[in-house]
């Protein structure tokens, strides 16, 4: 595609992001990019465009020879998939933001990229308007790549803000994301980390050539934090953050994971307030780089959208340089991680599974403990997130090997601490 030629476009959704979109094309004349036809499900609903702009047929978009460019913004998956494919398959580009399409159908998304030679971008899907899968893919190109840790995901992170900064609770914390328009539809989405997870399986294939489906991935959300956690991260001088890591470990297996941190005041997350969203990259010669932006709302979204498409320009493709010209890397559940758990009876707790106890906390109705405990006993139970039960990860929780584990714990046994 030339640099001076003609973006047509057909979008599909008109929601706050395809709306945004739409204005900030009419502001940006010099892309040379118009759409030419928007689908959407609902005829009747009132839309700030004229009429004519919009069709509930599908085909009147992927069938049409002068639109280049598909622009996907919907919410169901499995519709989302088969506007995507289709569209490669009849030669046009795509750019995407559904996050639990591309997350849940990855192997057969690069199969029809192979299959077609069409690009398919979608680095809003990602974290808005960071762009972090484009420096994933050209600037971390290598096996260097030590650790990722991202917060990507603006409405827990609006949430966590307003409970710790001002003393709101997680319901009223959360009417005021959706009120915002920084909650998904659905917010059990975004609080249960079922959001973040989609996105964070996204990041591993570009980070590590990794490709898994994000339920095979350990997660959870803010769904169980409870007001003494934040009074105990207040007391620690931390914050909780709903932090996505990935970690190389020393045997070159990947520890990956999303689950609530507690984080230390001069970490770069800590700077990451409100709905923003931020990434934190570590590699091994280059030390830390610190990414930062807006991660929810109609005009941060779309101006990845617009990035997207403004690189088909000059026919930018993924070449997912992690998973085709590197040996990928595997995930791993051997490792421990130092937890702190915090629950309303201390039977719904198995203390037996851990590798040693460091801390209790009892003297009121809520009770908490911190210790070490193996992640594969997290992947193969439940017990950490029922039962209204709070597991937050403590400042750099990656522990790779324990070989004084039974010392320690038989010391501690001693002690009566456990």
């Amino acid at each position: 595609m030339e640099t001076n030629k003609q973006l047509t476009i057909g979008l599909f959704g008109f929601g706050v992001v395809g709306e945004g979109l739409y204005k900030v094309l009419q502001q940006t004349p010099s892309l040379k990019a118009t759409i030419k036809k928007v689908c959407i499900k609902n005829s009747g609903k009132k839309r700030n465009a004229p009429d004519s702009l919009f069709t509930t047929d599908r085909n009147e978009l992927l069938n049409d020879r002068d639109i280049n460019i598909i622009v996907e913004m919907i919410d169901e998956a499995e519709a989302a998939f088969e506007i995507v494919t289709t569209a490669m398959r009849n030669g046009k580009d795509v750019v995407s933001a559904s996050k639990k399409m591309i997350a849940e159908n990855l192997s057969a998304l690069l199969e029809v990229q192979l299959q077609t030679g069409r690009s398919f971008l979608y680095e809003p899907a990602a974290c808005a308007s960071i762009p972090v899968i484009r420096n994933l893919e050209e600037y971390y190109d290598n096996d260097l790549l030590y650790s990722i840790r991202a917060i990507v995901n603006g409405s827990t992170n609006f949430i966590l803000t307003k409970i710790a900064e001002e003393g709101l609770d997680f319901k009223e914390a959360l009417l005021l994301a959706q009120q915002a328009g920084f909650a998904e539809s659905n917010p059990l989405l975004d609080v249960e980390g079922y959001d973040a997870v989609q996105k964070w399986s996204i990041l591993l294939l570009h980070a590590y050539g990794i490709i898994e489906n994000p339920e095979a991935i350990l997660f959870t959300g803010i769904q169980h934090i409870h007001p003494m956690d934040a009074g105990v991260a207040k007391a620690r001088n931390q914050q909780i953050k709903l932090v996505a890591q990935a970690q190389k470990l020393k045997n070159g297996k990947i520890a990956a994971f999303v689950l609530p941190q507690f984080v230390k005041q001069d970490d770069h997350l800590a700077f990451v307030k409100d709905e923003y969203n931020g990434v934190v990259i570590e590699s091994s010669f280059a030390d830390k780089q610190f990414f930062y932006g807006k991660g929810a709302g109609s005009f941060p979204t779309a101006s990845a959208v617009l990035s997207d498409i403004s690189a088909l320009r000059y026919q930018y493709k993924y070449e997912y340089k992690k998973l085709y010209h590197h040996k990928p890397h595997e995930l791993t559940n051997d490792f421990f991680l130092r937890v702190y758990v915090s629950f309303d009876q201390l039977s719904y707790i198995p203390r037996e599974e851990f590798e040693w106890i460091e801390e209790w906390y009892v003297q009121d109705d809520r009770k908490y403990l911190a210790g070490v405990i193996a992640f594969s006993n997290l992947t193969q139970n439940n017990w950490w997130k029922e039962n209204n039960t709070s597991l937050i990860l403590f400042p750099e929780p990656v522990i790779e090997e324990i070989e004084t584990r039974k010392l320690k714990k038989r010391s501690l046994e001693l002690a009566g601490i456990i």
